[in-house]
């Protein structure tokens, strides 16, 4: 899903909003006078592949602060212990985070935007942190593993904002109003994938509520019973309902994304909110966990389609 997200916002997000409406000589200007509009495929390829790392990462050191939960949440799905010892699960986070770090730093410092280097940074302490001990809190460990998530496409488009060499590249881009468009765009879907990922992790506590306890873990769920958290994940969908149907207001007259929202996310979102509402047993959490992911699926696939509406 994190790969996908950063193939699509580079090649169908970005690509199709900077260079849909340029013409040719512009087209060359940008290219010979112009740095950052897009990473070069080798330059994107190391930075999605530290994404990857610093991603796998934060998954080895949760299973890892975690396997007394997982022996009773999902016993037939550990690994740390089973198929792998502690001791290599540890020397597996080491390597895939330091390499994850290594390669965004490179990226960050060849592309002159050496400050970057402290979000790959962050985003590794971040997910220590949160593995270690914001996962037991209430609430804030569900915030900070989905801005993270959200963190991914904005680091994307970051790393391919523009940096003009030229005053009259700039007055071409200010003319097309694109840096505009494309932040206005970057933040929907940020919210988006905030959103979805809050609902997602309220209600994975609410399936885990027994591991979760045996670790003295301090969820919404263990706090306040698992049908009041199923309301707030229920009030955060509402809250993502109403979003959804202001965006899709304002997309009166671009008929095909209009029509993809409607048909693809905000009626399984509708379905999703009904059974939200009824769930009781942790096999329809476990459904309505998966649901969601299909919804986020949804709403990134989306980015495909300005290729054809900004074409």
């Amino acid at each position: 899903m994190v790969l996908l997200t950063m193939v699509l916002t580079k090649y169908a997000l970005i690509n199709s909003i900077f260079f849909s409406h340029i013409s040719i000589k512009n087209y060359t200007l940008i290219h010979t006078k112009y740095l950052g509009i897009t990473l070069t495929h080798y330059q994107f390829t190391l930075l999605a592949f530290s994404i990857l790392l610093i991603t796998a990462g934060g998954y080895i050191i949760n299973d890892i602060f975690d396997i007394d939960a997982d022996k009773i949440n999902k016993p037939l799905k550990v690994i740390i212990g089973a198929s792998i010892s502690k001791k290599k699960a540890w020397i597996l986070y080491y390597a895939s985070s330091i390499l994850g770090l290594l390669l965004g730093s490179y990226v960050s410092f060849t592309t002159e935007n050496s400050a970057y280097s402290f979000f790959f940074l962050g985003t590794i302490l971040s997910l220590f942190f949160y593995s270690k001990y914001l996962k037991k809190t209430l609430l804030i460990g569900n915030l900070i593993v989905s801005v993270l998530l959200g963190l991914v496409i904005f680091i994307t488009v970051l790393f391919n904002e523009p940096k003009a060499n030229s005053s009259n590249l700039l007055e071409v881009f200010s003319n097309l109003g694109t840096g505009l468009r494309l932040l206005l765009i970057m933040i929907t879907y940020i919210v988006f994938s905030i959103l979805t990922n809050l609902i997602r992790e309220i209600i994975k506590d609410i399936e885990d509520i027994n591991g979760d306890l045996k670790i003295k873990a301090k969820t919404l769920p263990i706090l306040f019973g698992r049908k009041r958290a199923s309301k707030v994940a229920f009030f955060f969908s509402a809250v993502l309902l109403v979003f959804l149907l202001i965006v899709l207001q304002s997309l009166t007259n671009e008929f095909v994304l209009l029509i993809y929202g409607i048909v693809c996310i905000l009626l399984p979102l509708l379905y999703f909110m009904y059974k939200l509402w009824i769930a009781e047993t942790k096999k329809e959490f476990s459904k309505l966990s998966t649901l969601m992911k299909i919804i986020m699926l949804f709403g990134i696939v989306s980015m495909l389609l300005f290729r054809f509406i900004d074409s």
